[in-house]
């Protein structure tokens, strides 16, 4: 199968959003309208088609990002439906690193929650243009008007109204389109698949007046031509007021608001039209640069087929226990049956297939050009973030952030067959998720899984038991705390050993400063080449980045610390990289252990929603576990409570809150920062 539609034809999209704001119910709407689907799959009854996973259906909740493709009104839009929980936050991250566009899905009742915030953060680093759908407004407590002030006030965001609701809670019945001035009604028959457009009475003529004349303000305040026609009121064109919407979109200066009850199948067929209308296709961006892996001068990797191909690795699955790799492509074009060049590990890889993928459903391709988002089947080594392009034209495409794990537990196989399963089970699982750790305790010789939270770590446990027939016994689980100094340490190592029939000496002085929280840690030289020769200083770096993997403390790895080269002596037949790699890290663990190392704690940020009653009980409780209250706000029916409260401290709260609230009060989480708790 040949399919490579022309370029400003596909869109690229993610829904992203807070868990259970309606994200995957929106997809399977888009899916079952754009025909996809022969029937809509409901998340409530586990049958959603883009949430595959047993884990996914038994808990009704997202875990991977899906991705799909479909076709409204002659546009390719390519879809991949993110994870709202923060333990997947890595899901996401991945997801919006290759999009164009996003819709970001809210509650009405609801309203902008924290992980919404988080997603909302994640598409801005990655200036990815977006539009706001404002979902369930069939639900009580529904308030779409506050839910349009908190994107202003917590996402920094622009909005654009471009719909409000008909009625609400259980008298909504569909939407006002205040760009062409109509209402627009769904038919409950059709399950949505058909509406009717009709005109306004003068009432409500008059009571979107207001609305319609923000619409021209707010469009006019970033559109020089919107501007002119406004103040001279001149008529202004709908296709006029759409360019204009198109350009503040793309541009990031407005974010299109529309609304509706995905549920209710109400809403979506006009989201779709704002998908087409104003996310942009691959050519409204400007084009990915990279770096060549040589000579480090800038390339451009412009979205056309006939370019040089450069394509961006963004996730690692394992279907069926067979590695799939899924890509974007920037530019130029693959083949199936072709060779790559991996520029990340400077190898080359074999192309079996390519296919387009339908969440775990899959037609082949022979070909993808650019602005395609494919599974590949072929490639062994290829891992997340990492670039395939042709080796006559090498590029490195910038690579995708990793997050750090907070909580780890130990693994031991139950049986002698499952002893011998669990180191490759687990190099699947860490190919497939980089936020994923496992290490060897060397003292206890358990095998130690980290990760972002304890719902992923059930996750992997649940699928190495499911997927590959692995039982493992797990332990409580553990705190993933980093080190760091209190105050300034130095050190100093002489390492003088004859190696393999070679003698090797290095000695080096270091001296260790601590940073401010959330620096990251930094290398310096200040020693006279008649010293140590420059050409030695990249091996005491890199003997000291390796030394502070591992602290003094507790072997956690040593953050926010300036280590600085200040001494040291060399001989010239003997001086080695080996020799003051082996001196720096030796001078590195010295100075830590002389700088008053201490624990540093993942500090959490908890939102907890509870009703007014509860409140005194609920903030005595995250007193009493060393939390720190940031706000309390009121919303519909209840408070929310903000607070950043040491992860140690958090284990076993949901039952905590349920005895403290009589089961009303709800809770998110998310990891904030590293810091020194109490």
């Amino acid at each position: 199968m040949k399919r490579t539609p022309k370029i400003d034809n596909i869109r690229n999209i993610g829904i992203i959003a807070h868990i259970d704001a309606g994200k995957t119910t929106v997809t399977e709407r888009i899916l079952y309208y754009t025909g996809k689907s022969y029937k809509i799959g409901e998340v409530h009854d586990g049958e959603a088609v883009m949430d595959w996973m047993v884990d996914e259906q038994e808990r009704g909740i997202t875990i991977t990002s899906a991705v799909t493709s479909c076709n409204w009104q002659g546009t390719d839009v390519q879809v991949i439906d993110t994870p709202g929980h923060v333990d997947f936050t890595i899901e996401v991250e991945r997801s919006l690193r290759v999009l164009d566009g996003a819709v970001g899905v809210f509650c009405a009742v609801g309203g902008v929650e924290p992980q919404s915030e988080t997603v909302w953060r994640q598409a801005d680093k990655y200036k990815v243009p977006k539009i706001a759908f404002i979902n369930k407004l069939d639900r009580v407590g529904a308030d779409f008007f506050n839910t349009v002030a908190e994107m202003k006030e917590r996402l920094n965001a622009a909005p654009l109204l471009l719909q409000i609701p008909c009625g609400s809670e259980d008298r909504f019945e569909g939407v006002f389109d205040l760009l062409h001035m109509q209402k627009i009604v769904w038919d409950d028959e059709t399950l949505g698949a058909s509406y009717s457009t009709l005109d306004l009475t003068p009432d409500e003529q008059a009571n979107l007046a207001p609305h319609r004349e923000q619409l021209l303000e707010t469009l006019a305040e970033v559109d020089d031509q919107i501007m002119e026609m406004y103040l001279n009121e001149t008529p202004i064109a709908t296709d006029v007021l759409e360019t204009a919407i198109r350009r503040a979109t793309i541009d990031l200066k407005r974010v299109p608001v529309l609304c509706g009850s995905a549920l209710k199948n109400k809403g979506i067929q006009p989201l779709l039209d704002a998908i087409v209308s104003y996310l942009p296709s691959p050519l409204d961006i400007p084009a990915i640069k990279g770096l060549h892996p040589d000579s480090g001068e800038t390339v451009a990797c412009p979205p056309k087929d006939r370019a040089p191909l450069a394509a961006l690795i963004f996730k690692v699955s394992m279907i069926e226990g067979r590695k799939m790799t899924y890509a974007r492509i920037y530019s130029g074009k693959l083949k199936a049956g072709e060779e790559v060049y991996n520029a990340t590990r400077k190898k080359k890889e074999r192309i079996s297939r390519i296919l387009m993928m339908h969440a775990n459903k899959r037609d082949r391709l022979d070909e993808a050009g650019a602005g395609g988002i494919v599974g590949i089947v072929g490639p062994k080594e290829s891992s997340t973030g990492e670039t395939l392009c042709q080796m006559e034209h090498p590029v490195l495409l910038e690579d995708i952030d990793i997050y750090q794990p907070v909580i780890s537990v130990a693994v031991e196989p139950k049986t002698h067959t499952d002893q011998e399963k669990i180191e490759e089970v687990l190099g699947k699982f860490i190919a497939e998720d980089p936020t994923l750790k496992v290490k060897i305790d060397e003292d206890t010789g358990q095998t130690i899984l980290s990760g972002m939270g304890e719902l992923h770590l059930e996750i992997i446990i649940s699928r190495m038991l499911r997927e590959f027939k692995t039982s493992v016994n797990v332990g409580k689980p553990q705190v993933v705390y980093r080190e760091t100094i209190d105050s300034v340490g130095e050190g100093q190592a002489v390492f003088d050993r004859e190696v393999a029939g070679q003698r090797h000496f290095g000695e080096v002085a270091l001296r260790l400063t601590p940073l401010p929280r959330g620096t990251g840690n930094v290398v310096l030289s200040d020693v006279a080449e008649d010293q140590i020769p420059p050409a030695l200083v990249p091996a005491v770096e890199k003997g000291v980045l390796e030394s502070l993997e591992s602290g003094t403390l507790m072997g956690y790895p040593v953050v926010d610390v300036q280590a600085e080269l200040v001494g040291g002596s060399f001989k010239e037949s003997q001086a080695t990289e080996l020799a003051y790699k082996v001196s720096a890290s030796m001078a590195c663990k010295d100075a830590l252990s002389k700088g008053s190392p201490f624990l540093l704690d993942p500090i959490m940020k908890v939102e907890v929603f509870v009703p007014e009653a509860f409140m005194g009980d609920v903030i005595g409780d995250l007193n009493a576990r060393g939390g720190k209250i940031d706000a309390i706000e009121h919303r519909i029916g209840q408070q929310a409570i903000t607070a950043s409260v040491p992860l140690a401290r958090m284990f076993g709260y949901s039952t905590a809150l349920r005895s403290a609230s009589q089961g009303r009060g709800t809770f998110s989480m998310h990891f904030y920062h590293f810091d020194r708790s109490g």
